[in-house]
């Protein structure tokens, strides 16, 4: 008797396994998220904004992460704005300043960009999503905002471990090519922070703020040192100290 082409096993199998991980309660619940947060109506854009428009004078904006500025950056309101990104995830870049983060903050500090005195109403990270670099963005960012305003942050929320997977490229998991990165754990950092205020607007994949003295949210003890996602995913209420924009408007104070 011969023998069946072993070809023919072998995408069975594959459809069978295909199969059980898509209908596998983890998978659904983890689609379940991101139909969630993908039905949060407050962007990061409008948040943004706001933050601007607490000043009474002129406004001025850092952008560090750009990619296609019709994503967020031409829609920003300020006065005065600055963009700055290396041009790897979107070839046409047609930003102001073609470095990446650190070469720019160095370039600012000693004066060899724009003036090293100058100070931003809102800076605005988005740039690579690692919590090393985010933390590194707002460690600097700090130095150059003005008293009374904001660092932004992107993707401080993920909805599930996979969305806060370090690969970008690994794709083949429940939050398909969804990525937030690490950037909560820089987040969370700076909100054991006690010189910092901080909340997390919860939409938009979580819009992260961080001020100097702006009343927007205290400090926690450090009550997840090692940066568990599980201990995040239990307490993210109040470890980001989610607010709504509604909430956010009511604890800012105009300048």
């Amino acid at each position: 008797m011969p023998k069946k082409p072993t070809f023919a096993f072998k995408p069975l199998r594959k459809y069978k396994l295909g199969k059980k991980i898509l209908n596998s309660p983890h998978f659904q619940s983890t689609q379940a998220l991101i139909q969630q947060e993908v039905a949060k109506s407050t962007t990061r854009t409008e948040i943004i904004n706001y933050l601007l428009s607490l000043k009474e004078g002129k406004t001025s904006y850092l952008e560090i992460g750009v990619r296609n500025p019709n994503h967020n950056y031409n829609h920003i309101q300020a006065h005065t704005k600055y963009s700055v990104d290396p041009g790897i995830e979107f070839q046409e870049n047609p930003v102001d300043f073609v470095m990446t983060s650190d070469d720019f903050f160095e370039k600012l500090r000693n004066g060899s960009l724009l003036d090293d005195g100058i100070r931003f109403d809102v800076i605005f990270i988005d740039g690579l999503h690692l919590a090393e670099q985010v933390d590194r963005d707002i460690l600097n960012a700090l130095d150059f905002i003005h008293e009374q305003g904001f660092v932004v942050l992107h993707d401080c929320n993920p909805p599930s471990e996979w969305h806060a997977r370090e690969t970008f490229e690994y794709k083949f998991t429940p939050a398909g090519s969804w990525w937030n990165g690490t950037t909560w754990k820089a987040f969370l950092k700076w909100r054991f922070n006690p010189a910092v205020h901080s909340c997390c607007v919860d939409s938009d994949w979580g819009v992260g703020i961080l001020s100097k003295s702006q009343p927007i949210g205290t400090s926690m003890p450090p009550l997840n040192p090692f940066f568990e996602f599980g201990i995040l995913d239990a307490n993210r209420k109040a470890h980001l100290n989610l607010v709504d924009f509604e909430a956010l408007k009511s604890l800012c104070d105009p300048y």
